[in-house]
């Protein structure tokens, strides 16, 4: 049974602004964006899904459009290779998956998130880390620890299986 037109309207609102990140980021065509939200909104009030979590069922939608385009695309005009192929499909997760841990460190604490950026996306060491931060080194590790945890939790919760 579909949704209610307010129920999808909430949903839109509510859901609408991470969908075009992570579409706009897998495609980088503006044209696509829209209309690919508005399908992945469209299914859902048509199929009502009983998801546990909505925002991996919309995210997990959205990629599957993606996916079925690019594909569907790359047999039109020009016979693609598998190898051709694979790395688009290849290129399309690394862009999903920058938008869902990106998601993720954006509902980590402060500190936590700074820790994550000096240690994993800077490269800086605990001791460099520390200097910047302006903390202990035991500080550092801890809040590393705590933070990888959370991260964990967290991309559970958007239904992260990987």
């Amino acid at each position: 049974m579909p949704l209610d037109e307010e129920a999808v309207a909430e949903i839109y609102r509510e859901h609408g602004p991470m969908l075009r990140r992570v579409v706009w980021r897998a495609t980088n065509d503006a044209n696509r964006v829209e209309d690919i939200v508005q399908e992945v909104i469209l299914r859902v009030w048509k199929q009502a899904p009983q998801a546990d979590n909505l925002r991996a069922y919309l995210i997990t939608t959205a990629r599957h459009l993606i996916v079925d385009q690019h594909r569907a695309a790359g047999r039109r005009p020009q016979e693609a290779t598998l190898t051709e192929i694979a790395e688009r499909d290849s290129a399309l997760d690394q862009a999903l998956d920058q938008v869902l841990v990106e998601e993720a460190l954006g509902r980590l604490q402060d500190n936590h998130r700074d820790v994550v950026r000096c240690l994993y996306y800077q490269r800086l060491s605990v001791a460099e880390a520390s200097l910047r931060l302006g903390v202990p080194e035991g500080t550092v590790k801890s809040r590393a620890y705590y933070a990888v945890r959370n991260l964990r939790v967290i991309l559970d919760e958007m239904g992260v299986t990987r």
